[in-house]
């Protein structure tokens, strides 16, 4: 009789999860339409994906999702009022839309953290120190940042994902998107806002993590790695690597 349950109720384990999954990204696409949303926001939707991005990820309705560095908000605008009925959405370091985006009633559940953290340039590094980095999480499901990666020094880097880990419960995900560098290139006046995927997956996992996956969602043949993201003729249309790490159950 045991042998017989055991596959019925792992198809319906199986089930639920797919369930979920797709009212997840119903939500997401509800999100997308939302008034509240800049033209300007929602014509990135065609590039950055992020129905698709996000059940690659695994991210489902009910889970609590720390967001680091949420910049301007532009996933953040999705997140929270697809996870604002059953689930909890974080924000690590949360910025200026603390005072915008934050102030609307829709983000009311919205929770931050790590407030005090202060933004330090790093002249040798070109790149950014963050202080007094403390997340103050414990057994949440994921952990996400979006083309933040690329921003911080090796030593911020470390603590982030560090902090990464204690904030998750064991089996919980870590995905990261960023903008693509050339393998070991040397930092350069182009390059100073895109990472070596290489690199950051030796890194996340000298922290702790699992590698599981990664996804060819934003990868784009025409861009020659070569220029820096914001020009005009790369702007939009960048490379970006999309990364899955777990934490791991033991």
């Amino acid at each position: 009789m045991r042998k017989l349950l055991l596959p019925l109720l792992i198809g319906c384990s199986l089930s639920a999860g797919l369930a979920q999954a797709d009212t997840f990204s119903d939500n997401i696409k509800a999100a997308m339409k939302a008034e509240t949303r800049s033209e300007k926001d929602k014509d990135r939707d065609r590039n950055r994906r992020p129905v698709q991005t996000l059940e690659f990820f695994g991210i489902q309705e009910d889970m609590k999702v720390l967001e680091l560095i949420p910049g301007g908000g532009w996933y953040t605008s999705l997140l929270a009022p697809a996870l604002k009925d059953k689930g909890q959405l974080y924000l690590g370091v949360a910025g200026g839309i603390k005072e915008t985006l934050l102030k609307e009633k829709a983000f009311s559940k919205v929770k931050t953290v790590s407030n005090d953290s202060k933004w330090e340039r790093n002249k040798e590094e070109k790149r950014y120190d963050l202080s007094n980095i403390d997340f103050g999480l414990k057994n949440i499901d994921a952990v996400l940042t979006f083309r933040n990666y690329h921003n911080f020094t090796l030593a911020t880097r470390t603590t982030v994902n560090k902090e990464a880990l204690k904030a998750l419960k064991p089996g919980g995900i870590y995905g990261i998107v960023d903008h693509t560098r050339r393998h070991m290139q040397k930092n350069n006046d182009e390059n100073g806002r895109r990472v070596d995927p290489l690199l950051v997956i030796k890194e996340v996992e000298a922290a702790g993590f699992e590698f599981v996956d990664y996804s060819n969602l934003h990868y784009k043949a025409d861009d020659e790695l070569r220029y820096e993201v914001g020009r005009k003729s790369v702007r939009g249309n960048t490379d970006r690597f999309t990364l899955l790490f777990k934490k791991p159950m033991k």
